[in-house]
C-alpha cells in the first residue's frame, strides 16, 4: 500500500496552503505569458571543494545569518494608499510643468502619483527577475566552489524579491507596468552572453549596484512603512550581491587584452545609458495618454529627475573603479553621463 500523499490533499492540508494562495490571483492590470530566450555558457564542475577564497566563503556565511521570510517578517497588513504623496510631489519629473497644472486643475494628480510609483516598483520587480535568473547562470560557470555557493544563496535573495515586490503590486497597487525596454535590452544582452565575467559585471557590478543607490532613495524620501520596510530588507541583500561582484571580479582585468577589455569597457558606458533612460517614464505618459515627447523632454531637464538619476551610480562608478575599469574611455562615457564625481565614493566589498 502506497504511503504518497495526493498534492491536492497536501495543499489543502498544510499550513502553507493559505501562503501559497497569496500569489495566486495575479493584478488586475499587468503583463501576462512567457518569453523565451536561447542562451549558451560553458558550465563549470569544481572538483575541488576546500576553501580557497576566504572572502567569499565570509560571504556566504554571513548571507545564510541574514535569510529573511518575506511572508512573515514584512507587515503586510499595513493599509496602503497607491494614490497617496508617500514621496513628495516635487520629485515627479512633470511638477511645476503646463502638464501638471492641467492635472492638478482635473484631480488627476493621484492617479499620476500610482501610476509613477508603480512604472518604478514594476521595473524592480522585472530587475529581480533577471537577477534570479542571471545568478542561477552564475552558479553553473563559476570557477570556484564558494562562488558557487555564495551565487546559490544569492539566487535564493532574488527569488524572494521578485516575491515581495510581486505582492507589494498586486495586493497595494493592482497595477504591474511591462519591463521597461532599456532594462529588458541590458538583461537580454548579460543573460546571453556567454562569457561569466559578463555576467558578474552587467548583474553584480551594474544593474545590482543602481539597485542600491534606487533603493536608497526611495528609503529615505518614503513615508509608507511597507515599502520602506521592504527596501530595507532587500538593501541589506543587495550590498551582499554587489560585494559578490567586486570580490569574484579582482584581478581579472589586470592583465587582460586589449580587445577583450574594450568589449568590458563598451559594455559598462552602454549599459550605464540603459540604466539611466529607463527612469524616464515612457510607459507612463503614453498609458495616460499625455503628450510623450512633451513629458520625456520634461523628464529630462527636470532637477529632481536629474539629481535622482546621477544618485543611481553613487556605486557603479567606484566599483567599476575598484576593479580596474575606470579607464581613459570609460572616464569619458561617466564624464558625459555626470556620474564621474562618485569616483572617490566608498567602493563595495
Amino acid at each position: 500500500m502506497s504511503n504518497a500523499t495526493d498534492p491536492a490533499d497536501l495543499q489543502a492540508s498544510t499550513p502553507y496552503a493559505r501562503i501559497a494562495q497569496q500569489s495566486a490571483k495575479p493584478a488586475k492590470e499587468g503583463p501576462r505569458g512567457v518569453e523565451r530566450i536561447d542562451v549558451a555558457f560553458p558550465m563549470s564542475y569544481t572538483w575541488d571543494y576546500a576553501t580557497s577564497r576566504l572572502d567569499l566563503r565570509v560571504l556566504y556565511e554571513k548571507s545564510k545569518d541574514l535569510m529573511w521570510n518575506g511572508t512573515k517578517d514584512l507587515a503586510w497588513e499595513t493599509n496602503v494608499d497607491p494614490e497617496g504623496p508617500y514621496i513628495p510631489d516635487t520629485m515627479s519629473p512633470l511638477y511645476g510643468t503646463p502638464i501638471w497644472d492641467k492635472l492638478a486643475k482635473n484631480g488627476e494628480i493621484p492617479k499620476l502619483r500610482r501610476h509613477m510609483g508603480s512604472y518604478l516598483l514594476s521595473n524592480f520587480l522585472h530587475g529581480e527577475q533577471g537577477a534570479l535568473l542571471a545568478t542561477s547562470q552564475i552558479v553553473n560557470c563559476a570557477p570556484t566552489s564558494e562562488a558557487k555557493f555564495y551565487a546559490s544563496a544569492q539566487v535564493f535573495d532574488e527569488a524572494r524579491h521578485v516575491e515581495v515586490y510581486d505582492r507589494y503590486l498586486r495586493e497595494k497597487y493592482e497595477l504591474v507596468y511591462p519591463i521597461s525596454p532599456y532594462l529588458k535590452q541590458l538583461l537580454d544582452t548579460l543573460l546571453t552572453d556567454s562569457r561569466w565575467d559578463f555576467k558578474y559585471l552587467g548583474m553584480q557590478i551594474m544593474v545590482e549596484g543602481v539597485a542600491l543607490g534606487a533603493f536608497g532613495f526611495i528609503n529615505h524620501m518614503t513615508t509608507e512603512p511597507l515599502i520602506r520596510q521592504i527596501t530595507q530588507m532587500i538593501m541589506q541583500d543587495e550590498s551582499r550581491h554587489v560585494a559578490f561582484g567586486v570580490l569574484a571580479l579582482k584581478d581579472t582585468y589586470q592583465d587582460m587584452a586589449a580587445n577583450e577589455l574594450r568589449d568590458r569597457e563598451d559594455f559598462i558606458i552602454e549599459a550605464s545609458r540603459l540604466l539611466r533612460d529607463r527612469f524616464l517614464g515612457q510607459e507612463v505618459w503614453q498609458r495616460l495618454g499625455l503628450p510623450q515627447k512633451e513629458c520625456e523632454e520634461y523628464s529630462e531637464r527636470s532637477e529632481a529627475m536629474q539629481f535622482f538619476r546621477r544618485l543611481l551610480f553613487t556605486k557603479i562608478v567606484p566599483n567599476v573603479k575598484r576593479l580596474g575599469l575606470l579607464t581613459p574611455y570609460v572616464r569619458r562615457g561617466f564624464e558625459e553621463l555626470g556620474v564621474i564625481e562618485y569616483e572617490n565614493w566608498e567602493p563595495s566589498a
